[in-house]
């Protein structure tokens, strides 16, 4: 009798602690409200959890990110705000040159290299009417200093536009030169015309003059591109693009490309695995059959990650050297249309879904900016 006891009470002990030890990890969790943990599809790799942080919310289209010296973001929004974002504080700057129309509007954004000392940001944005074949692209340069813009200066303009394929992403590369991505503006052939300034890579000096080593003595840098949105260099200096495929009921062919100086990417020649000399076809690509719509890049360890509009995906292509090896997807599903991806100097990912524009289904937060630690996906 006295041993049924004994076992009884060390029994009630037993469960007591295990509740006590339960009810302590619901707590921790409970007490960490910025934290979402979601189940990832990463395709062929093993299901994991991810923590992720929601940066901000009720941004309208956000394009594109910067990162400012005092942990601030800057972000471009497509009908023309350029919001910074401080301890979940914004404030915005409305641009009166932006044209939010289609796909234009005001889009891409980048830093100068040198930004610590003299302050100059760049803007992509579409500046002209939709209709008479007035829409036009331009980039301008300006001073951001104590949350307003300066001594506005237009490093390009007479970039084609139009309702759709507007291109918009800017990067410095290692060079020091500006590369700027623009679109076919629905006019096709414009990207084979090496004088036009559609459906190319575009590379110039950062006060907008065209560097002596350009390959056709104008801005261009390679052509034959449908909308290129995606720049990004990996550890050993190439060059990477991603590039939205085909429209319509034949939607696919996607692209990842490598890019080299004065190179012909084919549209609307070529697409997916056509081959056709003087023309370099993708690294790897979509296929008919599926639609990525990628609209970024990022390099991180040896892996480009892009955000997918129509996938509504994060894809991550695994490098090796000048080919891919594997394509990951990740988040597939979660936050519905992806479109930016950036590597913050936290060495996490920011990623800016698309809700509101026009295509997707947005949540009352729509549309956000997350983190993500790209060591858990």
């Amino acid at each position: 009798m006295v041993y049924k006891k004994i076992i009884i009470l060390i029994i009630s002990l037993v469960a007591l602690i295990a509740f006590l030890v339960w009810n302590k990890n619901v707590n921790e969790k409970a007490e960490a409200p910025e934290e979402n943990i979601i189940a990832v599809d990463a395709g062929p790799v093993p299901v994991a959890t991810v923590a992720i942080t929601t940066i901000t919310t009720e941004l309208k289209i956000p394009w594109d990110i910067a990162f400012l010296p005092d942990d601030s973001l800057l972000v471009t929004e497509r009908d023309g705000n350029l919001t910074q974002i401080k301890d979940k504080n914004k404030t915005s700057i409305k641009l009166p040159r932006a044209v939010p129309k289609g796909e234009g509007g005001l889009l891409g954004i980048v830093l100068h290299p040198r930004y610590n000392t003299n302050h100059f940001l760049y803007l992509y944005m579409t500046t002209g009417g939709i209709s008479g074949g007035n829409t036009k692209n331009a980039v301008f340069r300006y001073k951001f200093e104590n949350g307003a813009l300066s001594d506005e200066k237009e490093i390009i303009k007479d970039i084609p536009g139009a309702i759709y394929h507007d291109g918009g992403r800017m990067e410095f590369g290692p060079d020091e030169k500006l590369y700027i991505t623009t679109g076919d503006a629905t006019t096709a052939q414009i990207a084979q015309d090496k004088k036009s300034l559609g459906g190319k890579i575009l590379r110039l000096n950062d006060d907008g003059s065209i560097p002596s080593d350009n390959p056709f003595g104008n801005a261009v840098y390679s052509y034959g591109h449908r909308n290129p949105q995606g720049l990004v260099w990996d550890s050993e200096g190439r060059l990477w693009e991603t590039e939205h495929g085909r429209s319509g009921v034949t939607s696919g062919m996607d692209e990842l490309n490598l890019i080299e100086k004065g190179k012909n990417y084919g549209w609307p020649d070529i697409e997916g695995d056509t081959i056709k000399a003087g023309m370099v076809k993708s690294v790897i690509n979509s296929g008919a059959d599926d639609t990525w719509a990628p609209a970024s890049a990022v390099y991180y360890k040896g892996s480009i990650f892009f955000g997918g509009l129509k996938g509504e995906a994060v894809y991550e292509a695994v490098l090796d050297g000048v080919s891919v090896k594997e394509l990951k997807t990740h988040f597939k599903n979660q936050f519905g249309r992806i479109r930016t991806v950036r590597l913050g100097p936290d060495g996490m990912l920011y990623i800016t879904t698309s809700n509101r524009d026009g295509r997707g289904n947005p949540t009352a937060e729509d549309d956000r900016i997350i983190r993500v630690d790209p060591e858990q996906i």
